[in-house]
């Protein structure tokens, strides 16, 4: 009986050896799938943070250029208002030295000119477009209506 008894425990432990290689193989075998999810993972996060670095480099590129047009606009509105200041002192100084042209700036303008200079208080482009096309049409100087 001791024979069948070592048999046994022989058989029991080959057993016991092959269920403990089957379990390292299913460990294995579960392992490798991470893995290789996990690689899929990141060379997907590899390729969005490519795609968020190109995009992050555009849209600095375009905040670069936009920055570099406002300066550009600041530039110019500075030399238009420099522009705008030396006309006025222009015409100031010219209004001083000439009587005619004095008297011929003090007087009002003429009531077509006024019209043309009134303007309704408006609130959004809907509003001057409304604006715009309910003014009556001016008539070109050869379209004079009859009287």
């Amino acid at each position: 009986m001791s024979t069948l008894r070592q048999a046994l425990y022989g058989i029991a432990l080959l057993g016991a050896l092959a269920l403990l290689t089957w379990g390292q193989e299913q460990r294995i075998t579960v392992a490798d799938k991470n893995t290789e999810l996990a690689t899929k993972d990141a060379d997907a996060a590899r390729e969005e943070s490519g795609r968020n670095l190109s995009t992050a480099n555009t849209l600095r590129t375009t905040l670069q250029q936009e920055r570099d047009a406002q300066a550009r606009l600041r530039t110019q509105q500075d030399q238009l208002r420099q522009g705008l200041a030396k006309r006025e002192l222009t015409i100031e100084v010219l209004k001083r030295e000439n009587a005619e042209l004095r008297d011929w700036a003090g007087q009002p303008l003429p009531d077509a000119a006024r019209r043309l200079r009134e303007r309704p208080t408006l609130t959004g482009a809907d509003a001057y477009r409304q604006w715009l096309s309910g003014r009556g049409a001016l008539h070109s100087a050869g379209d004079q209506p009859t009287q």
